[in-house]
This record gives structure tokens, C-alpha cells and sequence, in this order.
């Protein structure tokens, strides 16, 4: 069998619940996070990346992938133990900081003519439209007319993201 080497990268994945294929070859799954919990109704949720890394200081050089998938925490207001919190994350209160510098770093490691898929910013998708109209100079969709990376802004609705070859 053939060793695959990811060519999509997922720095905040959490739980994997957006993909149909929760240990797809062609992802890194990474996360700050390494831990399992007991849901309130006795389900196991894990996060247990691939590798451990924190979005704002990936550990890869420029243009290394195809499609990175950011779907960083966005609760504002939730109690620190809740299983919300422990599923999504909550952002902290230096928030914009730290969505910039994910998304800083995010775009510094997508390859040019890539694609980025940005998830769960419902709360603050204002902001990351103000963002990506800073980054291109317009919000159409293209992250950076020289690079000509695409953006796909996953909807409010939770659905599934499957990886198509």
C-alpha cells in the first residue's frame, strides 16, 4: 500500500465532525487539543489530531497545501466546562488577534491557486469578511489577486464536508 501524503490541512479539527471521513489520508488533522470527554449523555467525543498544533504558528513552510480547512473556536459566551465549549472552543478575549494570525498563517501555507475553506464563524463573520476584504482588497471570494487562492465560506447550517479527489 501507498503512503499518501496530505495535501489538505485542517489546524483546528477538533473533533473531525465535518468530514464524512474521519481519518481521510489526504488531511493532516491538527489541533492545540489531545483529549476525550464524556458527553452529558454518555458518548465519548475525542480530539486527537494527527499532530498538535497551535494555528497561529504552524509549523510549515509556505505554499505547502492545496486546501487548508479553518474552523477555529467561535463561542464568545459559554461557560468554560460546558460541552459546547469542549466540542467547538470558545475564543478568547484577545479574539481578533488570534483570528487574525490563524487566518495570517493559514493563508501563508496555502499554495498558490489553492483553495480555503473557512467553518463555524457565524458569530463573527463580519469581522472575517473585514479580514479578507484587508488581505485582497475586495471580498469576491479571492483571498489575494496574486496568489489567486479561493475562499469558501461554510454556511450558518452545519453540514458535512466531504473532500472530493
Amino acid at each position: 500500500m501507498t503512503s499518501m501524503c496530505p495535501t489538505v490541512l485542517d489546524p483546528a479539527s477538533g473533533g473531525r465532525m465535518m468530514y464524512f471521513d474521519k481519518h481521510d489520508p489526504r488531511v493532516l488533522f491538527g489541533d492545540i487539543r489531545d483529549e476525550s470527554w464524556e458527553l452529558c449523555d454518555g458518548r465519548r467525543f475525542d480530539v486527537h489530531p494527527d499532530q498538535l498544533m497551535d494555528y497561529r504558528k504552524l509549523p510549515f513552510k509556505d505554499n505547502s497545501y492545496r486546501l487548508v480547512v479553518f474552523d477555529p473556536p467561535h463561542l464568545e459566551h459559554a461557560g468554560s466546562n460546558s460541552y459546547m465549549v469542549k466540542k467547538y472552543g470558545k475564543l478568547p478575549a484577545d479574539w481578533k488577534q488570534n483570528l487574525t494570525d490563524g487566518f495570517t498563517e493559514c493563508f501563508r501555507v496555502l499554495a498558490g491557486g489553492g483553495y480555503s475553506f473557512l467553518s463555524g464563524m457565524r458569530l463573527r463573520l463580519l469581522y472575517v469578511k473585514c479580514l479578507l476584504a484587508r488581505r485582497s482588497g475586495h471580498f469576491s471570494g479571492i483571498a489575494s489577486p496574486s496568489r489567486q487562492a479561493r475562499i469558501g465560506l461554510y454556511g450558518s447550517r452545519r453540514r458535512t464536508l466531504e473532500i472530493m479527489a
